[in-house]
């Protein structure tokens, strides 16, 4: 497991009850009361880092190699019932959008979200999760489909932004992403979002507008990246931190807003420490969500989002 700079402490511990397991089971002599302490010990330092991660460091665990992508998500939740579902019918296949079909239970949905790559390989397979126009036009393609067939729709954002090169624009990344915007907010199916890493710029607003949308404890949301902020507005990345404060990225600062609907807990250290659990409990927030928008009619549906999304941002003297 790789570590940040703020888990080094951690590090330590884990080093130290290792040796000391090791110790134990090659000799003779009892180790387990000072395992207990160590143990105690590592659990107290968990606690008291994790406790009190500034917005920075909260950055840096949603980009935690080691943390779960979409994918991963996809396939621990609805197993092998996933069938993925490919190209924008128009130009190709974007490989940083993934989509397709998927069940949690006996309910179906259509799954959408971007893809990061584990490795050089896969992350240049995946464009680094940066996804180009036609992207943006496969996720569209796959909502209409769903609400063609009443299925309700479940994104998964984690982008450090949509893909800015000169050949994206060419093909209208703007417009995409915008058409995207409004015809998501008139989709006459339940839409639930999940931030489940980075949620950069228009790049995660482009699957972004949902009835209910959920912050994983250990994400951002924000329309700039701290160090993309800091570069602006002081002309150099060292910034970044006090950049982060200032954006009130966190899920905290988003619920605080009101501009998300609920914040889900993950495992102490981050989502990557307990994957299985925290497979279970997005798949729980998703089956609670959506157990609260199934009854409703398209038409409420439509106009509680919309009358959601004109709230945010107003001002009252």
């Amino acid at each position: 497991m790789e570590y940040l700079e703020f888990e080094l402490p951690i590090k330590e511990l884990e080093d130290q009850l290792q040796k000391c397991k090791v110790i134990g089971e090659e000799s003779d002599v009892d180790v387990t009361e000072t395992c207990e302490q160590i143990e105690t010990k590592l659990k107290k330092t968990m606690t008291d880092i994790y406790k009190n991660l500034t917005p920075w460091q909260r950055v840096q665990l949603s980009r935690h190699p080691d943390r779960p992508y979409t994918l991963d998500y996809i396939k621990a939740i609805c197993g092998d019932t996933f069938l993925e579902l490919h190209g924008d019918r128009n130009f190709k296949d974007d490989k940083a959008m993934i989509g397709g079909l998927g069940k949690i239970g006996d309910q179906s949905y259509m799954f959408i979200g971007q893809q990061k790559g584990y490795n050089t390989k896969t992350r240049q397979y995946r464009n680094f999760g940066m996804a180009n126009p036609e992207g943006y036009r496969k996720a569209l393609r796959l909502m209409k489909s769903a609400e063609k067939f009443g299925i309700p729709v479940v994104t998964l954002l984690d982008t450090p932004g949509a893909y800015p090169g000169l050949e994206a624009e060419e093909r209208g990344q703007g417009e995409a992403i915008a058409r995207n915007i409004l015809e998501m907010t008139r989709l006459k199916v339940p839409v639930i979002t999940v931030i489940i890493g980075e949620g950069a710029s228009g790049g995660a607003l482009g699957i972004g507008v949902g009835d209910k949308v959920l912050m994983l404890e250990n994400t951002w949301y924000s329309v700039i990246s701290p160090e993309s902020c800091s570069s602006i507005l002081w002309r150099s990345w060292e910034y970044k931190e006090t950049a982060a404060e200032a954006l009130k990225l966190t899920a905290t600062d988003m619920k605080k807003l009101k501009l998300i609907d609920a914040i889900v807990k993950e495992p102490l250290g981050g989502a990557h420490r307990d994957r299985e659990k925290t497979f279970k409990t997005v798949a729980t927030a998703i089956q609670k969500n959506y157990s609260e928008l199934k009854n409703l009619s398209p038409e409420d549906l439509v106009s509680q989002r919309m009358d959601k999304y004109a709230n945010m941002g107003v001002f009252k003297g």
